[in-house]
């Protein structure tokens, strides 16, 4: 969701950077960079350990507290779509095909995303505090699978962080990358496009079954 259908990342930017300052510290590009695509309670480990702050379980759950209600501030209202995703996601319902969204975002901060993205789109939306564990873990696109009632290593996941796409390839599913904020780094197996402008059910197809005659 975040960095692949919607330009929602810059949104978390600010709240992320907000809430270093609250903390008394000043986030780093590098810091920055190793929250993306990660888990809520992931995230708030790897700023705290980078800010050198104590990671105290009530300390940790007030940043938490606070960086929830900056972001919902922040996603009331349109959210910027990603170039080419509304195209991208009304091809992939017109071809009939089931559809999960898969998001490490929480339930709660997912809903107003939603309002923008379009609820019809999915067969089901699966969040990172739905699972045990969020990405990189594969858990979410282990249970996105079950839910639409397929194998993964029949599904295609479409990422743009490294941390969504270890969690992709772990589950089994084929990969779609289109890096968004951070790069990706190529890896056998890994398809690229540079934005979902101009994707085709030809183009996932085509992936899919390089994946299965690799």
């Amino acid at each position: 969701m975040d960095g692949t259908l919607l330009d929602s990342e810059k949104l978390w930017d600010i709240a992320v950077r907000e809430l270093a300052a609250e903390l008394g510290r000043e986030m780093t590009d590098e810091i920055r960079h190793a929250l993306i695509g990660a888990s809520g309670p992931n995230a708030l480990r790897i700023m705290f350990e980078g800010l050198a702050l104590d990671p105290a379980p009530q300390a940790i759950a007030q940043a938490g507290a606070w960086l929830e209600d900056r972001v919902t501030d922040l996603f009331h209202g349109p959210i910027p779509w990603r170039p080419g995703a509304q195209q991208a996601l009304d091809a992939v319902r017109e071809a009939g095909l089931p559809m999960a969204l898969v998001t490490n975002t929480k339930r709660s901060l997912t809903e107003f995303a939603l309002n923008t993205l379009g609820r019809d789109y999915f067969t089901t939306t699966v969040c990172g505090d739905e699972v045990p564990h969020g990405k990189p873990a594969p858990d979410i696109y282990l249970r996105a699978a079950e839910l639409l009632g397929v194998s993964p290593e029949h599904c295609v996941a479409i990422e743009d962080s490294p941390t969504g796409v270890l969690a992709a390839e772990t589950a089994g599913c084929v990969v779609l990358c289109v890096p968004c904020e951070i790069p990706v780094p190529a890896a056998p197996g890994r398809g690229f496009r540079e934005s979902l402008v101009g994707l085709a059910i030809p183009d996932l197809h085509q992936l899919a079954l390089a994946r299965l005659h690799g």
